[in-house]
């Protein structure tokens, strides 16, 4: 169930802070892109496609990059949020810390798993600025 919280934003950031702290973080190994495809029918879906999304004129999958030339390529991390703990806000209040320390949006795709503690986050960011963006984290998590 989605919560909604009313705090101040220091309690905000303390909460938060204590969800990056307990979530189950993992960063996934090389380097992902998407690839588009145009048209109203879906691509297949193969064992290594992360995420698969559609707009009005095509679709799009998240897949391990193979070659140059594949369009923008993503390191990818993910959190799974422990079940007990509100993470609303979450994706909102880490994007804004990466924005403002690195200079860098990143995308989010969510997922459900309520047997893991219901939604978790795929996160991507540019390849150049990806192991800053895990040091970010890091640093996030041992400071809760």
């Amino acid at each position: 169930m989605v919560s909604v919280s009313v705090e101040n934003p220091e309690q905000t950031d303390a909460r938060l802070g204590r969800v990056i702290a307990a979530a189950d973080f993992v960063v996934h190994d090389g380097v992902w892109c998407f690839q588009e495809f145009p048209g109203d029918r879906p691509p297949t879906l193969t064992s290594d496609t992360l995420a698969m999304v559609r707009d009005q004129d095509s679709w799009s999958r998240l897949v391990p990059a193979t070659a140059e030339g594949e369009g923008e390529r993503f390191g990818v991390f993910s959190f799974h949020f422990p079940p007990d703990l509100d993470n609303s806000g979450f994706v909102g209040w880490l994007a804004t810390r990466l924005k403002t320390r690195l200079g860098t949006g990143v995308f989010v795709v969510c997922g459900s798993n309520r047997a893991r503690g219901g939604i978790y986050d795929y996160w991507g960011c540019p390849t150049d600025l990806f192991d800053d963006a895990i040091e970010v984290i890091e640093a996030l998590r041992r400071a809760s």
